[in-house]
């Protein structure tokens, strides 16, 4: 939807769960030497400012970012994403979030390609502004779930997808499942990687969402959620998951260490949850 804004939800804990399962699958793919394609399908603006308007609303990134800003964890997935975020902030203040546009940009390889979706004329502008003299990296001006599909299978074939759809539109949901399907037909090796939102019981469609999922059969598919809140009755958002469809070898292993200690910095009420469909 046009109306969406990331800039007031970013560095929040969807956006933690998400860059978290993000960067472990880059670092699978640059693991061997032969070159990837990821395509990323709501780019946003690319950079956030905590400290503007938007993000000052809601200050969300207190329930995500912020606990770990000053953390040092021993996992090494949870220690280079937050080195990733700190690079984005050389005064060693935390004032910007990188969305999933920069944090891909900077694990590409010479011969590795980035395609970013982004229909919003306003998140387009910034994202040229930061990444369109890259030549790694391809912009498009258009929807994200028709945009997927033509651009797959892509040149090289190894690589993935990440979908992070705003679920503002109830239609998002079923389109996520329908575009994620058909997806996984065109591009069979590709890593296919789809967030969405826990919300209050009487919004949370994501129920659904994975049960209709979990039907089709896709291989290597593994869920993993993150819970920073109990769930509540009408309105919110506890928490978020991730699908990863062609799951890479011993990325479960590795995430559930991430996530462990990832729950132990967010606090006593989060909680996370992993597993294999």
């Amino acid at each position: 939807m046009l109306s969406y804004r990331h800039g007031f939800h970013a560095g929040n804990h969807a956006d933690v769960l998400k860059h978290l399962v993000l960067l472990g699958l880059l670092e699978k793919l640059a693991a061997k030497d032969k070159p990837f394609t990821c395509i990323d399908s709501h780019g946003g603006a690319g950079l956030y400012d905590l400290f503007n308007a938007h993000a000052q609303t809601n200050r969300e990134y207190a329930s995500g970012i912020l606990p770990l800003w000053s953390a040092r964890p021993r996992d090494p997935l949870l220690t280079h994403y937050i080195a990733r975020v700190r690079a984005c902030n050389p005064d060693q203040r935390l004032r910007h979030y990188p969305g999933s546009p920069i944090l891909i940009q900077g694990e590409l390889r010479e011969h590795d390609r980035l395609h970013v979706l982004e229909l919003h004329p306003t998140e387009q502008i910034s994202l040229q502004e930061r990444l369109g003299q890259d030549r790694r990296v391809r912009l498009h001006l258009r929807d994200a779930f028709e945009g997927l599909l033509a651009l797959t299978p892509p040149e090289p074939r190894r690589g993935m997808a990440l979908m992070d759809p705003s679920y503002e539109d109830k239609k998002d949901y079923q389109r996520a499942h329908g575009t994620l399907v058909k997806l996984q037909r065109r591009w069979p090796v590709g890593i296919l990687a789809l967030w969405y939102p826990l919300l209050a019981r009487e919004r949370d469609h994501s129920r659904w969402l994975c049960a209709a999922l979990s039907r089709e059969n896709l291989p290597d598919m593994l869920q993993l959620e993150l819970r920073v809140a109990p769930q509540g009755e009408e309105f919110g958002m506890h928490g978020s998951g991730m699908i990863v469809i062609n799951t890479p070898w011993q990325f479960r292993e590795h995430m559930q260490a991430s996530l462990e200690e990832l729950v132990t910095i967010l606090g006593s009420v989060a909680s996370s949850h992993i597993e294999k469909f």
